[in-house]
């Protein structure tokens, strides 16, 4: 429905009217033989079946008139598909009409069916063209029935079914196209008042996004240089009491050495955030990464070999296993190496000592998977939808390591979808967690 209420999406309103008639098509063939075979209702069988031949092949034409006119992504005109929705329109009353006019006309229940017709046009075009042809349907099923009437136009009723005289009946004929008529601009005017509603709401709704979308790039960029500033300041406290710490400046008592050390570790854990937030603001902001090829294999020795002393530490077992058939993908080999590095620190800083992290990386079709599995303490199943946004923190990760910035997943989920790929979490059945990310292996995909 959506789709349907957007002014510039004729092309799929074309389609979407193909699709259903494709169905209605269907549906008569079915009736017909149905009708006749195990209702016995007498029908123009001959009339039906030839009219449901002549509307698939319809059906056909328009199909491939619409493929042709959006072949490679091309945009015809909204006037040629907007004449393209007022000819289907038009042409399905008229079908419409023939098919009650071989089926029993006014006898027919299903002349109701208009009803769907109107509700239609009113959701695809504007209410003017939906009030003419709520008009055209009057006239046409009106014409007919009158013409049967007057026996003008031969009457094929439905024997087996229904009276066959309604139709010659001036009072019956009178009040059926009255109440057919008032029920049809009536479903024009609720259906279209509905849609513009609803229309109004979509606007504003876009117009509020949009809005959001500004503010928040405002927000970015503010930042952005608020960071940047904090960085540089930061980085002058770090040099300074690096300089103490040293004994660069002369020896420390014990306490005052203790004061400093605390203060030097406050700072780093303190500019490892801001550099994080920086690079996160930086890549939302800009939405742009230097595509070239690099060595996949390289990035994750790299990374394996940050994360050794960390793991030796712990008695953590780190395994890898690479294909040999992985090598150079697209994308920016530094940002790719932070994302494996920040996973692999994850999962050697949540997994108890003397567990286990182990790194596959598996050739798929178009893409380059990698997996990072451990034997730590998981992740709570009501936090897992929340594991990637920005600051967001799992009650056992706060529990078990207090300092945290909550940006490295955030960060690991950009960089992947900048690239083109995806990442998911999960946890094991036994033990620990496993995250898994893709990286497109061309550069048309990766810059899709």
């Amino acid at each position: 429905m959506e789709n349907l209420l957007k002014s510039t999406n004729l092309v799929q309103r074309a389609y979407w009217l193909v699709r259903l008639r494709w169905v209605a098509i269907l549906m008569l063939a079915i009736a017909t033989f149905a009708a006749d075979r195990f209702m016995y209702i007498e029908l123009a069988k001959t009339a039906l079946f030839l009219i449901a031949g002549l509307l698939l092949v319809y059906n056909f034409i328009l199909y491939d008139l619409l493929r042709y006119w959006t072949w490679g992504n091309k945009e015809p005109s909204e006037r040629r598909i907007g004449w393209v929705l007022t000819f289907q329109i038009s042409a399905d009353l008229l079908i419409l009409t023939m098919i009650l006019h071989y089926a029993g006309g006014i006898e027919n229940p299903f002349s109701f069916f208009f009803v769907f017709h109107m509700i239609l046009v009113s959701i695809l075009r504007s209410k003017w063209e939906s009030y003419i042809q709520a008009t055209s349907a009057v006239i046409l099923f009106g014409g007919v029935v009158t013409l049967e009437a007057l026996g003008v136009l031969p009457h094929h009723g439905l024997v087996g079914f229904a009276a066959s005289d309604l139709y010659c009946k001036p009072i019956f004929v009178f009040g059926f196209l009255f109440v057919f008529s008032v029920t049809l601009y009536l479903v024009v005017y609720m259906t279209t008042s509905i849609t513009e509603q609803l229309r109004v709401q979509q606007d504003g709704y876009a117009r509020a996004n949009a809005l959001l979308e500004e503010k928040d790039q405002l927000k970015n960029q503010y930042v952005l240089r608020l960071t940047h500033d904090i960085k540089g300041h930061l980085a002058a406290i770090q040099s300074c009491l690096e300089i103490v710490i040293n004994g660069m400046v002369g020896p420390l008592a014990d306490k005052q050495m203790d004061l400093v050390d605390r203060a030097h570790r406050r700072t780093v854990k303190c500019m490892a955030f801001i550099t994080a937030l920086l690079k996160l603001t930086r890549m939302k902001l800009t939405g742009q990464l230097e595509m070239e090829r690099f060595s996949l294999k390289n990035c994750v020795f790299n990374a394996l070999a940050a994360v050794q002393n960390g793991a030796r530490n712990k008695s953590i077992e780190v395994t890898h296993a690479i294909e040999t058939s992985v090598d150079e993908i697209p994308g920016e080999a530094v940002l790719i190496e932070e994302t494996l590095t920040n996973l692999l620190f994850n999962a050697i800083k949540y997994t108890p000592a003397g567990g286990k992290v182990s790194m596959t990386v598996v050739e798929e079709p178009a893409y380059v998977r990698v997996t990072i599995v451990d034997t730590g303490i998981g992740i709570p199943d009501e936090a897992l939808p929340h594991v990637f946004e920005e600051f967001y923190r799992a009650s056992n990760a706060r529990a078990t390591e207090r300092d945290g910035t909550g940006l490295g997943l955030a960060f690991a989920k950009e960089v992947v979808e900048r690239h083109g790929g995806q990442i998911q979490v999960c946890n094991n059945p036994e033990a620990g967690t496993t995250f898994s990310f893709t990286l497109p292996k061309n550069l048309v995909t990766a810059s899709a």
